[in-house]
């Protein structure tokens, strides 16, 4: 039968919460009072209540195109490696807009902000801010990707569901976990919907495997492995001059000062700032993010999380290991026989990776189709697709803020556990570290003035 997860719960659970929610998460008081397509996305469900009471001043499509009134407006804070990927997506959409980009280091605007002029004309030339302060106070949009490095995922995202936008957050959705459980109680609390940027879910490749996983084919399973690589380890940097027209302060946020150094602050895939703890998870969060999201997926547990963690080299252990109740194992792996993750059960194999890797032992697994009375999950075949459909029904998109929180859980304790060298125990319904206050200290960091609010 089709799993709960493939039904995703609105928003707005209960009337009760309507009158709450217009007064956290208001619409445009300077628009005039007609029930346009912002009012109806900014006011969640009632808006969407009203909209339907009015047809004819909400137009949807016309003739296969979007209504520019019906258009999504998006603004992307951060424009690196990362956004130049989201915005290469959202300029080829007719249902969303471009409208604001915000980045510290101003060049790195100026160059989005030209990609973006050139594809809609210099009429569609988007503002350009310093601070994602600025941007948020826009009353024309209505959804922002937070594309930064992780340390400011949380602020940001934060900042941007209290002024009642929408929001897109790249993985890992935190730096720590109590950030976590802070957004999740903050989306709810205003009714926002969060989709969290671990996009391997709207694939069909891992939807497959996830699916085989869940509903049995290849019986109990007795581990799962996954390879995320290695980053180099980190560097003692010099000092450099910081460029005029990066506000490094900044950039740096809430973490603590360092010394202006261009590798420091650079996005590549192969370093830069995710060597570094201070600003993200290395490995763990980088794609630890990704692949333990869908082993979370496929074992249920989007809700939940594993129990133990224990590092490599403790006791002799081989692999850096996470353990979960029922006693599944999750080993990180330098490789296996191919993909990116085998999930190992008593009655066959999977082996799942990018560019559509599927392959299963038996092999007729990866071919066979789900049947109507096993368990469907949610599906998405397009990430954004999924994330604009939500912003319009209200209900939780695929990586929702819960299943983004425990999935970083998951990446953070593996962390904790190699940095105290020692196995961490995890409550994961009371979401405490058991019995270990030193580990316990690692659940959330200082900020550095006046950065220091979450």
């Amino acid at each position: 039968m089709p799993d709960a997860s493939a039904r995703p719960a609105s928003l707005d659970a209960a009337p009760a919460c309507f009158l709450f929610l217009s007064i956290m998460c208001p619409p445009d008081s300077s628009s005039p009072r007609l029930v346009t397509r912002r009012r109806a996305l900014q006011s969640g469900f009632t808006g969407l209540l009203a909209a339907a009471a009015a047809p004819t001043l909400l137009t949807t499509r016309l003739w296969g195109q979007t209504a520019p009134s019906n258009r999504i407006q998006v603004g992307i804070i951060g424009n690196g490696l990362i956004a130049s990927s989201h915005v290469g997506a959202l300029l080829g959409r007719d249902d969303c807009r471009i409208v604001a980009l915000c980045d510290v280091w101003r060049t790195a605007g100026m160059k989005m902000q030209a990609r973006v002029a050139e594809a809609y004309g210099v009429a569609g030339t988007p503002a350009l801010y310093g601070t994602h302060e600025e941007l948020l106070l826009r009353a024309d949009i209505d959804a922002v990707f937070v594309c930064t490095p992780d340390h400011w995922h949380a602020p940001i995202a934060k900042a941007a569901l209290l002024a009642g936008k929408d929001v897109y957050c790249e993985k890992p959705l935190t730096l720590t976990v109590r950030e976590g459980r802070e957004l999740v109680e903050t989306a709810r609390r205003c009714g926002r919907v969060l989709q969290t940027g671990t996009q391997q879910r709207s694939n069909a490749a891992f939807r497959k495997a996830a699916t085989m996983v869940r509903n049995g084919w290849i019986g109990d399973i007795t581990g799962i492995r996954a390879v995320l690589g290695e980053f180099p380890q980190p560097k003692v940097l010099d000092e450099r001059p910081i460029p005029p027209d990066l506000d490094y302060d900044r950039w740096l946020g809430p973490t603590p000062w360092r010394p202006y150094h261009p590798e420091r602050i650079v996005g590549n895939y192969g370093g830069g700032w995710r060597v570094y703890n201070e600003y993200g998870g290395r490995k763990n969060g980088d794609w630890g993010a990704h692949h333990f999201d869908i082993i979370q997926w496929a074992l249920g547990m989007d809700d939940s999380g594993p129990v133990e963690y224990v590092p490599r080299g403790w006791q002799d252990t081989p692999w850096q290991t996470h353990r979960y109740a029922n006693g599944i194992t999750v080993e990180r792996v330098d490789r296996i026989a191919r993909g990116m993750i085998e999930f190992k059960g008593t009655k066959g194999t999977i082996w799942v990776g990018r560019n559509d890797v599927l392959e299963t032992d038996p092999a007729p697994f990866a071919a066979r189709a789900v049947r109507p009375e096993e368990t469907h999950l949610y599906a998405s075949d397009d990430h954004h697709t999924d994330f604009f459909q939500c912003i319009r029904t209200r209900q939780r998109p695929l990586c929702d803020v819960e299943v983004g929180h425990r999935t970083a859980t998951a990446c953070h304790l593996n962390n904790i556990a190699e940095w105290v060298k020692r196995p961490v125990k995890w409550d994961p319904v009371k979401e405490e570290i058991v019995g270990d206050p030193i580990a316990a200290r690692y659940l959330d960091r200082p900020r550095r003035a006046p950065f220091g609010t979450l």
